[in-house]
């Protein structure tokens, strides 16, 4: 079994007890005991649809494994992290923002909408299933925990957004006008809309 646990805010340890954990290529920044790296390919699932995905969506979602008996701490250019449960659950995540990924959990991308292609942002969002635990990255400071129930729909800034969790169904507003009022009129403006019951997570920052 391997548990994350919160070092600091912005490092991750993954604590190895004959397992494993998947994290971003790259993000090891220390380790101690007896523990193998290797190459654990896209997060999108396996196959050639994987491959198809990764293509179509830009994504870079490249993991390695790490198992064996030791602890292993994680940290992506200081940016904050925050660890969550999953418990027979899915979350929808920009996958840009998964630092790693513990348990019996597993990743792929599916298509969210047709809104927004001028930004490419939004189109796909990447999908974390199953029981486990998920360390997600986030700039400007920790992770901003927003409900959101049927009598008060959510909206975010595509560019804000981390992860969303819950019976929720997501969508498009395109017309933004508070972008205009801010100084952020070029390009095809547009939001996300969260409505149902669940939680989504933004950054303090934008991307």
């Amino acid at each position: 079994m391997t548990e994350l646990v919160a070092r600091s805010s912005r490092v991750i340890e993954a604590r190895l007890q004959k397992s494993s954990v998947r994290a971003i290529s790259g993000s090891m920044v220390s380790y101690q005991g007896q523990v193998q790296f290797k190459n654990a390919g896209f997060g999108g699932g396996a196959g050639v649809l994987a491959g198809l995905k990764q293509k179509a969506t830009g994504e870079s979602l490249t993991l390695m494994e790490c198992a064996g008996d030791g602890v292993v701490q994680f940290a992506v250019n200081a940016q904050y992290v925050t660890v969550l449960p999953l418990n027979n659950e899915t979350m929808q995540v920009e996958s840009r923002q998964i630092l790693a990924l513990a348990g019996n959990l597993n990743t792929n991308v599916q298509f969210a909408g047709v809104g927004g292609m001028s930004s490419g942002q939004g189109l796909f969002t990447t999908t974390v299933s199953g029981t486990g635990q998920v360390a997600l990255l986030s700039a400007g400071g920790p992770l901003i925990h927003l409900e959101v129930n049927p009598n008060l729909p959510l909206v975010v800034d595509p560019d804000a957004f981390v992860a969303a969790k819950g019976q929720l169904q997501q969508s498009f507003v395109t017309d933004v006008s508070w972008r205009s009022a801010v100084g952020q009129g070029g390009g095809e403006a547009f939001s996300l809309r969260w409505q149902g019951q669940g939680v989504v997570s933004i950054q303090p920052a934008e991307r």
